[in-house]
């Protein structure tokens, strides 16, 4: 599988897309992050733009709240709307980083990693679990908490903690 990886190449380089809709980011979504960017050349973090999920920030807090958290040099944060497919053609990218927490998550992930492969077949997913110590947290989890007034801040970075606690009109 990792020769496979290695042939795909954009101008040389292996160019990776994490997606997702990081409502909010979380050290297990930095942890993957940081984790891919040394495995690829190139990582694209692709926050998903889909207002029909109503999400609890902006597409532009969400950019922000990433770009303020990842250090490595080789990952920008950018936005998409539609498919996937469709976004890792424009960008010439050929590996999609998925992250599984729990092994309810490989069901759905890899459904997803087929249908992809099918529609654009260049398409290769590669499955990343987080660190232990974050292997049972989700942004959805992390909003509750916040939500019911609880202590995130050893769930996500200080910049997220400050928005979550912050009062919404």
């Amino acid at each position: 599988m990792l020769n496979e990886v290695s042939k795909i190449r954009r101008g040389g380089k292996r160019v990776a897309v994490y997606p997702g809709s990081f409502d909010p980011a979380t050290y297990g979504h930095l942890d993957i992050i940081h984790r891919s960017s040394k495995i690829f050349d190139n990582l694209i973090v692709a926050v998903i733009d889909n207002p029909n999920k109503k999400p609890f920030f902006t597409t532009s807090q969400r950019i922000k709240i990433l770009k303020d958290a990842i250090k490595e040099k080789n990952v920008t944060v950018e936005s998409f709307n539609g498919l996937l497919v469709n976004f890792m053609k424009k960008k010439n990218a050929s590996i999609i980083v998925r992250g599984l927490r729990a092994v309810s998550d490989f069901e759905y992930e890899f459904q997803m990693a087929l249908t992809n492969r099918k529609m654009y077949n260049n398409i290769e997913t590669i499955f990343l679990t987080p660190a232990e110590k974050w292997t049972y947290i989700s942004s959805t989890l992390v909003k509750e908490i916040a939500k019911l007034g609880g202590e995130i801040k050893c769930f996500v970075p200080g910049n997220v903690e400050k928005l979550l606690k912050k009062p919404r009109s």
